[in-house]
């Protein structure tokens, strides 16, 4: 499979496009990082202080040597506080009970002065903290107090007992954790979306989807997504697409041939009055008989699937006789929802009564009515081997695919496909454009009219004026 190379502008587009996937893993890591704060509370600290005797006398070897309080003597204590001897018979006085090596990690012993000795002890609750860091000092104080201590008796005293414990609020601590948990999800997800799009070779611009076939795209409109027979029906008698996409779906016909300069208005005679009985004025190609379209499209793209009834409704809007024509399909499923929709008697007020005819068959050939103006054929081929269904016969063919929904390689092989049943793609249409794309799929571009050629401007020829 072939990698894209991704650049700045690639790369934004590919997040955006995976805004839904950065989105979920956004929100997975924030609700990672507040789960983590709940099971993992904030530690509350408390801290005891510790006074030692300006200078100490202690005989060895029957000589007598001063210790003045200086920074080593200090640096001493501060070793012999966090030693397993006080740490072990601190252990009974610590609530709930706690192991040495847990007891271990959770006191940090200090010097913030001279002869100053800081118990810092941490726990779940204030209590907790308060009560270890007393018994942590309690017992370094009778310990260097007694007079079989190891280190020698020193007349430590309290100073301060650990009365108030601080630390990170709950609140504040649980979204301190979703901000730290929520910018891991955002880099996760990123660099997730970022990997899918490299290895992502689904079209998206109209460049590339033109580029991928050799065929201009002619048209790209939004679609919608009906799910059920209701969902069709209401399309096919209210679709009123915005002015822009109204005037990329006229020009798609006359680019296809199937309409001309007087689209949608009847002709007229000399006295001004309609050549139809209806005001109707039938389209018609060059031999003479009414105008088709095929609308091919694949089984892996639903989207693409609404192209078809949205023209047909769009022209039957313009006062063109229409007929939607569902024939038989190689993936039958794909297209069960507008068949059915095709199936059911239209409303009273619809467009559909008199200029819109809805017929689905499945064998045989179908004869359009004879007024009918423009028939427009829906088929759905399957993307991974398609073959041509017996549809009918038409004038035109335009292949319909989303944005994002298809290859270069899918593509391709529905154009074979149609080709081997003697019908040439013309055109794409192409459903639900990105906002992103700013390219044009190489529109064709229309035949100039033929003009008069100006007069030449004429020299060396003498005019005279008489009075």
């Amino acid at each position: 499979m072939s990698q894209k190379a991704l650049d700045l502008r690639t790369s934004t587009q590919t997040i955006r496009r995976h805004k839904l996937l950065v989105s979920i893993v956004v929100a997975l890591g924030i609700l990672g990082g507040a789960a983590y704060a709940v099971l993992k509370p904030p530690m509350l600290a408390s801290t005891a202080l510790i006074v030692l005797p300006p200078q100490v006398s202690q005989q060895q070897n029957g000589a007598t040597t001063t210790i003045s309080g200086s920074d080593p003597f200090t640096a001493t204590q501060v070793i012999v506080a966090g030693s397993n001897q006080v740490l072990v018979g601190a252990l009974p006085d610590v609530h709930p009970p706690l192991s040495l090596p847990e007891l271990r990690r959770r006191i940090q012993v200090a010097s913030p002065a001279p002869e100053i000795i800081a118990i810092t002890a941490k726990g779940k609750t204030a209590a907790d903290a308060e009560g270890t860091a007393n018994a942590v000092t309690h017992s370094y104080v009778s310990l260097v107090n007694s007079q079989n201590s190891p280190v020698g008796s020193i007349r430590a005293r309290l100073l301060e007992s650990a009365r108030t414990a601080t630390g990170t609020a709950p609140v504040e601590w649980t979204v301190i954790w979703a901000l730290v948990g929520g910018l891991a999800g955002a880099l996760i997800g990123v660099i997730v979306a970022l990997a899918i799009g490299r290895n992502d070779r689904r079209l998206r611009e109209r460049d590339d989807i033109a580029n991928s076939v050799g065929i201009p795209v002619l048209a790209s409109v939004p679609v919608a997504h009906p799910s059920a027979a209701a969902g069709w029906t209401s399309l096919l008698e209210d679709y009123k697409p915005a002015s822009v996409h109204a005037w990329q779906l006229r020009a798609a016909l006359q680019q296809l041939d199937v309409a001309r300069s007087a689209f949608g208005h009847p002709p007229y005679d000399g006295n001004g009055s309609s050549l139809y009985d209806d005001g109707l004025a039938p389209i018609y190609d060059r031999d003479g008989g009414s105008s088709s379209l095929l609308v091919l499209s694949l089984s892996s793209d639903p989207g693409a699937l609404a192209l078809g009834p949205q023209l047909a409704a769009f022209a039957a809007s313009q006062n063109i006789r229409t007929a939607l024509v569902i024939g038989p399909q190689q993936d039958a499923a794909a297209a069960a929802t507008l068949r059915t929709a095709c199936t059911a008697p239209p409303a009273t007020a619809s467009i559909r009564r008199g200029l819109l005819r809805v017929t689905a068959y499945d064998e045989g050939d179908i004869e359009p009515h004879p007024d009918t103006a423009l028939v427009i054929v829906v088929a759905v081929v399957d993307s991974r081997a398609p073959e041509m269904p017996g549809t009918m016969r038409t004038n035109a063919t335009v292949i319909g695919v989303s944005a994002g929904a298809a290859t270069a390689e899918q593509l391709a092989r529905a154009a074979v496909a149609a080709g081997a049943d003697g019908r040439d793609v013309t055109g794409i249409l192409v459903a639900d454009p990105e906002t992103s794309d700013q390219t044009t799929g190489r529109i064709p571009q229309l035949a100039r009219p033929a003009r008069s050629r100006l007069p030449s401007r004429l020299r060396g020829i003498v005019t005279e004026i008489k009075r």
